[in-house]
């Protein structure tokens, strides 16, 4: 029943933009009607399948980078004030810098092949999988840690059943976050010096004046994206016991 809103208003939109386009009479070149872009997508269903397929690539090893360098980061945040005080400026300062600068040079350093993609992607989603993460490690009551502690639960007992199963929902609300940067990252990639991909695509495209085929990528690129975001969504589902999704006690739960 949720999703009826967002596809009504999404249609009512398409049905205002055909029907605008068509009684003004718009060029084509400057915006196609939704109807010639559904053609354009549909003739080009292939080629947006093949480039499409190499931006996913990109997009999960950028994705799983953030992951396996963020998660650890964060704990290494979460367990020491010192490294905490030390490193954070130098994150901050890293999501300060422009990533449409720093493409060139990753280009210069390891060329024009998967591996600077994946880097640019990598370095604009890891940033919300280390302040979630360590953000939900912090945010547990104390009550939670003592009662724990007064049943005998060890560091690492307390760690795992309690600590982590609360930060869960902290920690997918991070990778969520990510998912979606990691395709933006991407993208700037095959900006930059890309020769496949949907990114790539738009900018030969937009260099053709090729509107229809321009507006029919942004569409495969949203579709991709919101796909990975649903299923990063299962995971969470899957994941994460519905009481602590929902606010539950999650330290009675972890006790049984």
């Amino acid at each position: 029943m949720a999703m009826l809103y967002p596809i009504a208003v999404v249609l009512g939109v398409l049905a205002v933009w055909e029907a605008a386009t068509r009684a003004l009479g718009v060029p084509a070149f400057l915006l196609p009607p939704p109807s010639a872009v559904g053609v354009s997508f549909i003739a080009n269903a292939s080629l947006l399948m093949f480039h499409g397929w190499i931006t996913t690539v990109e997009i999960l090893l950028g994705f799983g980078l953030s992951i396996a360098v963020g998660i650890p980061l964060a704990l290494a945040i979460f367990l020491s004030p010192v490294f905490s005080r030390s490193i954070l400026p130098l994150l901050i300062s890293s999501q300060a810098m422009p990533k449409v600068a720093v493409a060139p040079l990753f280009l210069v350093w390891f060329g024009f092949g998967l591996l600077p993609k994946v880097l640019i992607a990598f370095l604009v989603a890891f940033f919300p999988v280390v302040i979630n993460t360590a953000v939900g490690l912090s945010a547990i009551e104390p009550e939670k840690i003592y009662l724990a502690r007064s049943m005998g639960f060890g560091t690492a007992a307390t760690f795992f059943k309690i600590r982590l199963p609360n930060a869960l929902p902290a920690i997918f609300g991070g990778l969520k976050i990510s998912i979606t940067l990691a395709v933006v990252g991407a993208v700037v990639g095959e900006f930059v010096g890309g020769d496949a991909g949907l990114g790539y695509l738009l900018m030969v495209a937009n260099g053709s004046m090729d509107t229809q085929l321009l507006f029919a990528g942004i569409v495969a690129l949203t579709v991709l994206g919101v796909a990975l975001f649903l299923l990063v969504e299962l995971a969470e589902r899957l994941a994460v016991p519905r009481h602590i999704i929902s606010g539950g006690k999650a330290a009675g739960e972890a006790f049984t």
